[in-house]
């Protein structure tokens, strides 16, 4: 995935997300570290009853690694408020800055266990926190999810996703390299499946050149073999992002609205049937939220 192909993505997402009615969401520093402030944008269901504990999802953007920010996700934050869920849209400290992905990796990771923090300050249960993740994100919450970490004990709030939802996701074999010439060894998701795997579900376009659909199959196959619940779905002649302009996947994304609304309602009903999301139907749903970010 080339840098420069992101840009376009800002440009979609934010035209996509200038929706009516719509509140801003509630603005916080989750950490502090190396003289910056990472962002939590917290997304609230509207009108919603919170004396009854809600499922969250943490948002984590694509870029690969190197640039972005949490307002690529803000469209899909929405739909999930909608749904009904407390949705929180981070940044993380880029390559461009001189970071790696383990740095990335990390303040994702930090970003789930501020949220638990604020359980109660959100109202939300702890343990039905999902990771939401496009292209490098998709990395960045499975390793969350997956990784073996020193720091992660019985005692206090977690840092892993409960369950996983990956959009183009980043899920390559250990050979690949990670920005700054960092070797994947234990940042690959697919090196790190495990009997703990949470339910996931992934979403990919058939003719994907930046995470291809032979990885994402692979890493169902991994996932299933395991023993965890995975699903797939698989977009007949599109690309990165579900684009429709498959001859460029690098510099100019035009994601197919029809399928980005299937995708959506297959997470929704995903996230339906682990009791994340209460009494909902998909069927006349009016289409909110615009490309994933």
């Amino acid at each position: 995935m080339k840098i420069h192909s992101l840009l376009a993505i800002v440009v979609l997402v934010l035209a996509a997300s200038n929706l009516p009615a719509q509140q801003p969401p509630r603005s916080y520093v989750y950490r502090e570290i190396a003289g910056q402030k990472l962002g939590a944008f917290v997304f609230l269901p509207e009108g919603r009853d919170a004396t009854t504990p809600r499922a969250a999802v943490v948002l984590v953007h694509g870029g690969a690694w190197t640039l972005g920010t949490a307002e690529w996700t803000f469209a899909a934050a929405r739909r999930f408020a909608d749904w009904g869920l407390v949705a929180v849209a981070i940044d993380y400290r880029l390559s461009k800055n001189g970071c790696t992905p383990i740095e990335a990796l990390d303040d994702t990771r930090t970003a789930f266990r501020w949220l638990r923090e604020h359980a109660a300050e959100f109202a939300i249960d702890p343990t039905r926190v999902a990771g939401y993740g496009v292209s490098a994100g998709g990395q960045l919450v499975s390793v969350a999810a997956l990784g073996r970490f020193a720091d992660e004990g019985p005692a206090g709030p977690g840092s892993r996703p409960d369950v996983l939802l990956l959009w183009s996701p980043a899920v390559f074999a250990p050979a690949h390299l990670l920005p700054g010439g960092i070797k994947a060894s234990d940042h690959s998701p697919m090196d790190l499946v495990g009997p703990l795997a949470p339910p996931t579900c992934i979403i990919n376009g058939d003719m994907d050149t930046a995470t291809p659909l032979v990885d994402a199959k692979r890493f169902r196959d991994l996932l299933v073999r395991a023993g965890a619940v995975c699903e797939l779905h698989v977009y007949p002649g599109v690309g990165h992002l579900l684009t429709r302009d498959v001859a460029n996947q690098r510099d100019k994304f035009d994601p197919d609205p029809k399928f980005t609304e299937d995708a959506y309602a297959e997470i929704e009903r995903f996230l339906r049937e682990r009791g994340y999301l209460a009494g909902r139907t998909t069927a006349g749903r009016p289409i909110r939220g615009g490309p994933p970010g």
